[in-house]
């Protein structure tokens, strides 16, 4: 009995640290995500990106991202691409506080079809240089994304319009200077789920939620996210 109260004890008081190592957080992202082709082998993937602070607060981060593709065939695709990121910070008491973030990166995207889902496959690698208040640090990331759209009526070969649902996830880990970071190889998940519609094969319109687990160098974020999305294709 009395190891049975002490066990309880203990898991109640890791439990309580682990909850007390996460902070919890809601905020809204707006993307735009644009794919042209120029011809058979080259085109331009260009998104950008705004997030708000906790609660909404104000706007955060900013992104914009372009790259250069390269089509192998209709399956698969390469490309070199660059970021510039924004990040603001609001502390009370304090003046704003602007910081950026600049990253060359290169991606491979295999696109498939398993029964009546169009599946997508990303993965990218990302030389990051962040500007932080008193230093600049250089570090290397490795993402693997993942996307499933499942269209709600019967489609042929190709999904040209109509009501669709997504599925994606997207694990990034640190794979150069993870201490400059958080110490950790593992750097965040993004795990998201969207209701969308299709008006045609230049645009999809999509609103969903997403799950943004981050581990920091001390504790834990965990961002509840409302994201809206435009997809366009040319």
């Amino acid at each position: 009995m009395r190891k049975l109260i002490l066990s309880t004890i203990f898991l109640l008081g890791i439990t309580g640290k682990l909850f007390a190592q996460t902070q919890y957080q809601n905020s809204g992202w707006f993307m735009f995500v644009n794919n042209t082709k120029f011809n058979q082998k080259w085109g331009l993937q260009f998104d950008a990106q705004i997030r708000s602070a906790d609660d909404w607060d104000h706007v955060r981060n900013t992104l914009i991202r372009p790259a250069l593709q390269y089509f192998i065939n209709k399956d698969h695709n390469v490309a070199l691409g660059y970021l510039w990121q924004t990040t603001q910070n609001q502390v009370e008491g304090t003046s704003n506080t602007f910081l950026h973030e600049h990253r060359i990166f290169e991606q491979y995207i295999f696109n498939h079809k398993l029964s009546s889902i169009f599946a997508s496959h990303r993965v990218r690698v990302e030389q990051r240089f962040i500007e932080r208040t008193n230093e600049d640090v250089f570090a290397q990331r490795f993402r693997y994304f993942f996307r499933l759209i499942q269209p709600l009526q019967k489609t042929a070969a190709t999904f040209d319009w109509g009501v669709f649902v997504a599925l994606q996830n997207e694990v990034f880990l640190n794979i150069q200077n993870k201490d400059q970071i958080n110490k950790s190889v593992f750097d965040q998940n993004r795990l998201y789920l969207a209701g969308g519609y299709r008006f045609s094969k230049k645009i999809d319109l999509e609103l969903g939620y997403m799950n943004q687990a981050v581990k920091n160098t001390t504790n834990h974020t965990n961002n509840s996210i409302v994201q809206f999305a435009v997809y366009t294709r040319f």
